[in-house]
């Protein structure tokens, strides 16, 4: 039913477990999966005149946050070839999580986004998580949302 499918990780234990629940999902459907983690935009300091040295160039940020992009994708990656599914990460920077994320999966021509309930923000909300909740808003494409019942140790 699906070919190809979306999944989203920001790097939470929550996260995680979502993801690992999305590849279970993939396989069943012998479905490609593209997880994506979306960090976001480079920030210039707005308090002071004068970048201080301390604070990370703009190079020096995305290259961390393409390093924290492959190690939040790595699980998902690995899970998927141990299903045979073919997989491909990628990490994108956008100063709004949601658009990016479906922006994303329409450039890449995916039939399902699935995220979860919560990730990041998590547990404190009543409802949805916002980014979820955005991505629902915001696309056309069919989204599975994955709840977990308990929040996982963060081990």
């Amino acid at each position: 039913m699906y070919r190809k499918i979306l999944i989203t990780t920001d790097g939470s234990a929550v996260s995680s477990k979502t993801a690992c629940a999305g590849v279970a999902f993939a396989a069943q459907m012998q479905a490609e999966v593209l997880v994506l983690f979306v960090a976001q935009e480079y920030q210039y300091p707005i308090y002071v005149e004068i970048v201080p040295p301390s604070y990370p160039s703009e190079d020096d940020y995305r290259a961390a946050m393409l390093q924290a992009g492959e190690e939040h994708t790595r699980t998902v990656v690995q899970a998927c070839q141990q299903h045979s599914l073919p997989c491909r990460a990628m990490t994108a920077f956008a100063e709004h999580t949601a658009l990016k994320i479906v922006e994303v999966a329409e450039q890449q021509q995916c039939d399902l986004i699935f995220m979860g309930s919560h990730g990041r923000s998590g547990w404190g909300q009543l409802l949805l998580g916002s980014v979820t909740n955005k991505v629902l808003s915001h696309t056309r494409i069919p989204v599975l949302v994955h709840r977990l019942i308990k929040e996982p140790d963060s081990k």
